[in-house]
């Protein structure tokens, strides 16, 4: 398979290649090959089980997006693939906007940037669309959550949830018009959000006569909706008897 638009080989990992990872989602996608030479040989990796952890969370760190890292083989020799999807919104990384075009990495400028920022206008944080999940990638058990406390708060009708998850997502405004799912449905319902958002959970802490005196704490993890239940029943049961 040659280098083209949406195929690059390098022989080993830098952080500058950041910038073609933005690149390739503002632009078509795109396949970046860790460990191959400019022959497309696979030359092979050292250090594959620290980069398989790293270059993950430097993404989502950066630019707030999900890339598949795939460990890949040929006969002993180890090196990593990168796939990248095309975004529907703009993304950014350190502040600026990359751009694959033909066989280049470009900077996003000038009239070309207000015309992409422009596009993307009227998103909140929470309104971005996240096109590697699907409404089948949601929990259930957080989605029924849901519908039980809304019914129970009359917010909804028995009739109003009574419907698929994806006719639920709908009319609750978390699928936008291209059909994506937007962050606000991950972060509710989705069981690991901090696979997206970094710091997506809830730390409890009890502490003594100081600030700086922490007796115990205690992390909750999961979807928001479940958070919620998890945090309230921890502060009552657990810290406001001490």
């Amino acid at each position: 398979m040659p280098e083209h638009q949406t195929i690059e080989w390098k022989e080993s990992w830098h952080d500058v290649y950041l910038e073609w990872i933005c690149g390739y989602a503002n632009a078509y996608g795109g396949i970046l090959y860790i460990g191959k030479n400019d022959d497309g040989e696979v030359v092979g990796i050292a250090n594959s089980k620290k980069l398989l952890e790293a270059i993950p969370n430097k993404i989502t760190d950066t630019m707030g997006i999900v890339v598949d890292v795939n460990l890949l083989y040929e006969g002993e020799l180890e090196y990593i693939e990168i796939i990248v999807d095309k975004y529907p919104s703009l993304i950014s990384y350190h502040g600026k906007y990359f751009y694959r075009s033909g066989s280049t990495m470009r900077t996003i400028t000038g009239k070309e940037l207000d015309k992409a920022i422009l596009k993307s206008q009227g998103r909140t944080w929470d309104g971005v669309p996240i096109p590697k999940l699907a409404v089948q990638d949601l929990k259930s058990e957080a989605i029924q959550i849901f519908k039980d406390k809304a019914v129970k708060r009359g917010r909804l009708t028995e009739e109003e949830v009574h419907v698929s998850e994806s006719i639920l997502m709908d009319n609750l405004h978390l699928i936008d018009e291209d059909g994506y799912l937007i962050r606000a449905a991950m972060l509710a319902f989705y069981n690991d959000p901090e696979k997206w958002v970094t710091g997506a959970y809830i730390k409890i802490g009890y502490f003594g006569k100081s600030d700086s005196d922490l007796q115990y704490q205690d992390e909750v993890h999961g979807s928001l909706i479940e958070q919620v239940d998890t945090t309230i029943d921890l502060v009552y049961t657990k810290y406001l008897k001490h």
